[in-house]
């Protein structure tokens, strides 16, 4: 899943942004609310982790703005101040979540993990595409009960494929959902993942065409029958 961090203590989201890296999100990093609003007018994020206190918007202000201009992501506010008038503040301002730094990563990672089932619309937090299994929480992957292994880019492309279903995800989208703006991959590199992912469903038993081009257009899963 693709965070978007506003954090203006770099050394702090530095720590963050690896950690949530680790569990496989893709994270990017801004330190300024104005910044922060300008990345996600530009491009789309399935959670905001938003400090309270930044410099030119700060993250109240930032949170009012994006929902009152329609803007439903899932937005985790976190603050060094521990009262309750502050998270009652960002919880009016629309934060579906609230944290006090320092903050617990584990328990941060829980409350992202919520956060991105409540905004699915995946009713199961385990996503299947008939015998395909993807379990979010543990990272485990199967076919008809055969386990998978895959690099963390496989496992977030499969992820990806599997919350989109028969949408076509172009080559474009899926550069803009798994890896970060600084750090665009070259060309080709989606078209490698595609076939190593197929090969390792193949060995477990799944169609080869499991995954299917849409020539000129992407990728989506083929149709259950």
């Amino acid at each position: 899943m693709k965070v978007l961090l506003v954090e203006d203590d770099e050394l702090l989201a530095g720590v963050i942004a690896e950690f949530l890296t680790d569990h496989l999100h893709v994270v990017e990093v801004v330190t300024d609310g104005e910044s922060a609003w300008n990345q996600i007018s530009a491009l789309e994020y399935d959670l905001i982790l938003l400090d309270v206190m930044l410099p030119k918007l700060d993250g109240i202000s930032l949170c009012q703005r994006l929902r009152s201009h329609g803007y439903s992501v899932p937005i985790l506010m976190v603050t060094a101040r521990d009262t309750s008038t502050d998270k009652v503040l960002g919880l009016d301002a629309g934060a579906d979540d609230y944290m006090v730094k320092p903050l617990d990563f584990p328990e941060l990672l829980a409350r992202i993990r919520a956060l991105l089932r409540r905004g699915s619309a995946v009713s199961s937090p385990i996503l299947e595409w008939g015998d395909l299994h993807l379990d979010p929480a543990t990272y485990e992957v199967s076919y008809h009960d055969n386990t998978l292994r895959l690099t963390p880019k496989e496992y977030k492309l499969l992820e990806l494929l599997l919350r989109n279903g028969r949408r076509i995800l172009s080559r474009n989208i899926i550069i803009e959902r798994l890896w970060s703006f600084e750090k665009p991959p070259e060309e080709g590199t989606v078209k490698t993942h595609i076939k190593s992912l197929r090969k390792k469903l193949k060995v477990v038993g799944a169609p080869t065409n499991l995954i299917e081009t849409v020539h000129g257009i992407g990728y989506r899963l083929k149709a259950l029958t």
